[in-house]
């Protein structure tokens, strides 16, 4: 059964029968998306990255774009483009940098955001926490003397 060779209409139907829900970032289709120009791309985003992208993109959100392009053009069409480093929090996320890895300074160490097309719009830093969340447990050192009474038996 293995050895017979599967045309293109068995996967073709293959295809057709297991339909996943496309991805549309308001309204647009991926593939679209990844055609719209910075201008077009304007109409799409909320106010504050509209006005940001409209004043420009300075010379460093650049060289990062112009990395992530060239770790994408440098690895293979299956395989993950390396991690690029950043401390740039602030770069707004653009079509172009989907698929790609980036590695997200938080303050102590670098994590690594595999950048998702739900991403579009949003902010780097908005995916690499700064601070070790709270865990609400048992009264430490610095707690007082009634909060960490313990029985004596």
């Amino acid at each position: 059964m293995a050895d017979e060779p599967v045309d293109a209409e068995a996967i073709a139907a293959l295809r057709k029968k297991r339909q996943f829900k496309k991805f549309q970032f308001r309204g647009i289709e991926l593939d679209k998306l990844l055609d719209l120009s910075h201008e077009e791309l304007l109409n799409y985003v909320h106010a504050r990255a509209r006005r940001r992208m409209q004043r420009g993109l300075k010379r460093k959100p650049m060289a990062l774009v112009k990395k992530l392009r060239k770790a994408k053009a440098a690895c293979g069409p299956l395989d993950k483009p390396a991690p690029i480093k950043t401390h740039l929090r602030n770069m707004l996320i653009v079509p172009e940098m989907i698929h790609s890895n980036v590695a997200v300074y938080n303050g102590k160490v670098f994590n690594v955001v595999n950048i998702m097309p739900e991403m579009v719009g949003h902010y780097l830093g908005e995916f690499s926490i700064t601070y070790r969340p709270v865990r609400h447990g048992r009264p430490g050192i610095g707690s007082t003397n009634s909060s960490r009474f313990i029985p004596l038996h």
